[in-house]
């Protein structure tokens, strides 16, 4: 198998940053040439290191690590098949249950099961695998930006709450999980890796501390700064938001070199004193461009040297990307990697590309890869057909990475080092090139989710669940709902959940506001951990909205889509609208508005857990 690049730990003198490139560079086209050889002995090495484990051997692989026996004999699974074998681990069974090596913690993933975040096994060297992908990303940018290793780059990174379970394993994000690591915290000399932010800052639990000295720093260090970014779009632009509503304090702390006495956590104040000097100019500097009536190109004014904003816009983080090119002045938005809790997967080969054309090149040492075919039904963007459970001869369709067929769209099935085994991760992808003998993929869609704000994914059924327990609050009224669907507004930052209602009013007595906002906060409750987390803790969300329209709303909802060419006899009043006529018809007919009027209850970890910590 071909070996990963290894980073230097020798001083910058000598430093070899082309060998080091040239070498990262010639590893992608190795495994990628030998892709399907790759991913055999991938799976081999899975399986023979895993042989005893309990998964696998009650499904009787015994022992066999070849790829038409595993096929045969390992069912395709979701997260509710192997929840038992996930409990029992997070209970504080260290027998090997799904994986050889111990389990180390748990990757909380944005996707949930039962409401709660889905606990993805990890063990600890896929810490060296997900810092291998990180390496191969800036080799491959520099190839199409030079000089990127003579400045610095300003990412608003973050780590999250983290819980323990039962049996006292931590429980918390990828991205947590990595930043605490001593591959991120001691990481060697790498200038791309050179950060506006010192490491303090970005492990400081309060997330306003953390914002304030990682944007302090970003502008003391304006002029170094080559490439700006965070994860998601929307982290990026509510940084933003957060110099539109604070420019005023960080002005003064430039200006004095001093830091604003909401920042109490010492290690910050620390480390952010050996990089703020006070400096009248600078402060002048920043204070004219943020007073002008106008914020567009506001990043190409304060950093003028930026090259390019590196955060997600694929997805459902598409719908930001007109906000970024407003503050950025239209700077190409580099898309670089393609990863989550399951498995880090792959990379962008072409990063300056348009964001609807990036694909991404699944790197073959990662995780064995399958694919399971997905029909659209008629053609229709958002109808998907996946089936939730599958039979014998769907078992037998899934394919291996190198059988894809261009054009063809597929739910991505990894088996992994850490113990997941032909499981479906739930995102579709579709076959947009090759890069060797590697298929590239576009990002399509995470399957049935309906809302998106930031990390959060709300699918069609827990939508009407939390609205089924809204309008018991009508009950009094004489009221009922006649119909709804919803809308993920991020016209507002943070965004916001918008739900239109239609009533059907039997009763004399009005309805007060109060109510509505009750229905409000019920849904809320009702919606899943990783929706509640952001609204209380990251307040990367903001209060859900009801909008009550005029009656009769909805038929002229199906109306306008009959005239676009939608079956008058198979016409489902959709969830959520996205196509911008629809959500201008609905605000059109709306009467009247009501917002949550507070935060839902939410806690770090499983409810079930709450006796225990």
């Amino acid at each position: 198998m071909p070996e990963a690049p290894k980073n230097t730990l020798k001083p910058t003198t000598d430093y070899n940053l082309e060998l080091k490139n040239k070498k990262t560079l010639q590893f992608i086209e190795d495994v990628t040439s030998n892709a399907d050889e790759v991913q055999k002995k991938v799976l081999e090495e899975i399986l023979s290191r895993n042989a005893h484990v309990e998964y696998l051997q009650t499904r009787g692989l015994n022992g066999h690590t070849d790829r038409e026996t595993f096929k045969k004999t390992m069912p395709v699974i979701t997260y509710e098949d192997i929840q038992p074998h996930i409990d029992r681990i997070a209970n504080g069974d260290t027998s090997p249950i799904l994986s050889s090596n111990p389990i180390s913690e748990f990757l909380t993933s944005s996707g949930t099961s039962g409401g709660e975040r889905k606990l993805m096994p990890t063990i600890e060297e896929e810490l060296g695998r997900r810092s291998l992908l990180y390496s191969l990303l800036m080799p491959v940018m520099s190839q199409f930006v030079p000089g990127l290793d003579e400045g610095k780059g300003m990412y608003f990174l973050f780590i999250k709450s983290e819980a323990k379970t039962p049996g006292g394993l931590v429980a918390r994000p990828v991205l947590t999980s990595y930043y605490k690591s001593t591959h991120f915290k001691n990481r060697p000399y790498d200038p791309y890796t050179n950060y506006t932010s010192p490491n303090e800052t970005i492990l400081c639990p309060d997330s306003y501390q953390s914002m304030y000295s990682q944007m302090l720093c970003g502008l003391c260090q304006h002029k170094e700064v080559l490439r700006v970014g965070a994860v998601f779009a929307s982290g990026f632009i509510r940084a933003i938001k957060f110099l539109e509503k604070h420019w005023r304090l960080l002005c003064k702390d430039i200006r004095t070199g001093t830091i604003d006495s909401q920042i109490t956590d010492q290690s910050v104040r620390e480390a952010v004193m050996k990089i703020l000097k006070p400096d009248p100019k600078l402060a002048d500097f920043i204070e004219a461009e943020c007073s002008k009536d106008s914020w567009q190109g506001i990043i190409t004014r304060l950093w003028p040297n930026t090259k390019y904003v590196d955060v997600i816009v694929t997805g459902t983080m598409s719908q930001y990307i007109p906000t970024l090119d407003y503050y950025s002045n239209g700077l190409p938005l580099v898309c670089t990697m393609y990863a989550s809790s399951e498995c880090y997967f792959g990379v962008n080969l072409n990063p300056l590309c348009k964001p609807s054309e990036v694909s991404y090149t699944l790197v073959p040492t990662m995780a064995y890869f399958e694919f399971l075919p997905v029909q659209r039904n008629n053609g229709v963007t958002s109808s998907i057909s996946v089936p939730k459970t599958l039979n014998e001869k769907e078992q037998q369709e899934l394919v291996d990475l190198v059988d894809v067929k261009l054009g063809q769209e597929y739910e991505l099935v990894v088996t992994t080092y850490s113990g997941l085994y032909r499981y479906r991760v739930g995102d579709v992808l579709r076959v947009a090139g090759f890069k060797n003998n590697a298929p590239q993929f576009n990002f399509i869609c995470r399957k049935n989710v309906v809302l998106c704000i930031d990390s959060d994914k709300t699918d069609e059924v827990e939508l009407q669940n939390a609205v089924k327990n809204a309008v018991y609050h009508l009950l009094p009224f004489g009221a009922t709902l006649a119909e709804y669907t919803s809308y993920a507004d991020t016209t507002t930052i943070p965004g916001h959940y918008v739900l239109y209602w239609e009533l059907s009013l039997n009763g004399n007595t009005p309805i007060p506001p109060s109510v509505f906002e009750d229905c409000c906060l019920t849904i809320e409750e009702s919606l899943n951990s990783v929706y509640r987390q952001g609204r209380v803790c990251d307040k990367s969300i903001g209060p859900l909205e009801i909008k009550v329209v005029e009656p009769g709303t909805f038929d002229k909802l199906m109306d306008y889509a009959i005239s676009l060419g939608a079956s008058i006899n198979q016409y489902k009043t959709p969830r959520c609208v996205k196509f911008a006529p629809i959500v201008e018809l609905l605000n059109s007919r709306a009467v009247s508005s009501y917002f949550s009027p507070k935060c839902p209850k939410w806690f770090p970890g499983h409810k079930q857990w709450s006796n225990n910590n």
